[in-house]
């Protein structure tokens, strides 16, 4: 064994991320307040046409741990907004593949209708490509223009990183998807993952030659256009955050996305969805904060691995680049 890793192993030590206040080493752990709920993102539902090597859901044709969540349940939280005034500027829908939810153009159409902000996160094949699904979303883009903003997941602009990781013959579906996208005006920007080994100017230069070759009118080099996101893998082994790291890392809590954004899930078989502390943690029930908005407004200990890697370390938020 390397003098590398017997320093740092490379599988999570057991023994961390078990006490919410507490590091395995006794230190006092960090900890996020929500300062103010500006996104609320809904999962739409794990379900999803495509098998992804690494999602960190583990979104695919058979997971229904999340079920679909419905108008009427969405209604019920954007309700919650309007009567606490919570001052909520964006909604993002996220899955699975949300346009897999037969509800999703009615959920869309009533978001956009209250005046909110949309982000929706999609792969941009199939499921978003079928006659009914694109009649309803040109009819919304006219309607709301860049209130709706589409993010296409495209792993890597090498087809062939692309589909190690989302399976094969699944590289020109979603290119087919964000030319239909692009060419009919709509707002767009892509999810990108630094996996490859590849840097991030190296990954923004290949992307930019990749819509260049075919004609996909958008600007790689702009962040907020194509994010990048660190890989996510729960079962490596990374640091546990404590209060102390804020100071020593340069980074303030309320940077985190548990201090702007919220996420609801439907667990499958449950009466009534759930407000969860972020997007990236839909099943651990230790951030499970209650049925409303109201109940949800806690602090949030970084009692996991991607609290670490993701977010504090990784400095990557859902929301944007």
């Amino acid at each position: 064994m390397s003098q590398l890793a017997e320093q740092k192993p490379y599988f999570l030590d057991p023994a961390k991320f078990r006490d919410p206040e507490c590091t395995a080493k006794g230190e006092t752990r960090a900890a996020v307040t929500l300062q103010k709920l500006e996104t609320l993102w809904i999962n739409t539902g794990t379900l999803c046409n495509l098998t992804c090597r690494n999602c960190y859901i583990e979104s695919s044709p058979s997971n229904d741990r999340l079920a679909y969540i419905t108008t009427d349940e969405v209604a019920l939280y954007l309700d919650e907004i309007a009567t606490h005034q919570l001052g909520t500027q964006v909604i993002g829908f996220t899955g699975g593949e949300p346009f897999l939810n037969p509800q999703m153009l009615d959920m869309l159409e009533l978001t956009l209708a209250r005046g909110f902000a949309v982000l929706l996160l999609t792969n941009a094949t199939k499921p978003m490509l079928r006659p009914r699904v694109k009649k309803g979303l040109l009819a919304m883009q006219a309607a709301y223009g860049d209130k709706l903003t589409m993010r296409v997941s495209i792993d890597h602009f090498d087809p062939v990183w692309h589909e190690a990781e989302r399976g094969a013959d699944t590289f020109e579906p979603v290119i087919k998807g964000l030319q239909w996208l692009t060419q009919h005006g709509f707002h767009v920007d892509i999810a990108g993952r630094l996996f490859a080994g590849d840097d991030e100017m190296a990954m923004r230069q290949g992307y930019a030659a990749l819509f260049a070759e075919r004609g996909i009118a958008l600007d790689a080099m702009a962040p907020q256009t194509l994010v990048l996101f660190p890989e996510m893998d729960a079962r490596l082994d990374v640091p546990e955050i404590t209060t102390e790291c804020w100071q020593k890392l340069n980074v303030h809590p309320d940077a985190m996305m548990c201090a702007s954004s919220r996420m609801i899930v439907k667990r499958k078989g449950a009466d009534h969805p759930s407000v969860v502390a972020c997007t990236l943690l839909p099943y651990d029930e230790r951030f499970d904060l209650g049925q409303t908005l109201s109940q949800a407004a806690k602090t949030v200990a970084l009692n996991h691995p991607h609290c670490a890697q993701f977010c504090v370390l990784g400095g990557a938020s859902c929301g944007g680049g």
